[in-house]
């Protein structure tokens, strides 16, 4: 089974999804996106497959979302692209491809629903909140 992880080390809610992965006893491809970031037909597909639009896979915070009037609706989905490609940290992250499907695990928990073996075990993100407690619970 392979899964793909498009991660940034620097963020927690990558780390964390990692973490889960990992936990489920997967060996995850990890793509370090901002160093090698996805082709515009990549880009796309992993867009489509998630049932988003690029706008709503846009990063704001840390980027130059602000600087660059992201936020104006004048910009279409191509140049969103663009966008991405050309400053790859405007991609929000963690992505996850598996063979269940492709989500943006914001909140990090989110990858659950497309493990192969989501019953992990006990989970505690970095920040010390309880996904999943010692019975194997997920916590609300």
């Amino acid at each position: 089974m392979t899964i793909t992880i498009y991660h940034n080390p620097d963020c927690g809610t990558s780390r964390n999804t990692l973490a889960m992965i990992r936990q489920s006893g997967e060996g995850p491809e990890v793509i370090e996106y901002l160093k090698n970031p996805p082709s515009r037909q990549k880009l796309l597909e992993l867009v489509g497959h998630m049932g988003m639009t690029p706008r709503e896979l846009l990063r704001e915070k840390g980027t130059p979302y602000a600087e660059l009037d992201l936020g104006n609706s004048k910009w279409t989905d191509d140049q969103l692209i663009d966008f991405m490609l050309e400053h790859p940290i405007l991609i929000n992250r963690p992505i996850v491809v598996t063979p269940l499907g492709v989500v943006l695990a914001r909140p990090s928990e989110a990858v659950l629903s497309i493990l192969p073996n989501p019953d992990i075990g006990s989970f505690t993100k970095e920040d010390g909140e309880v996904v999943i407690d010692a019975q194997g619970r997920r916590v609300a």
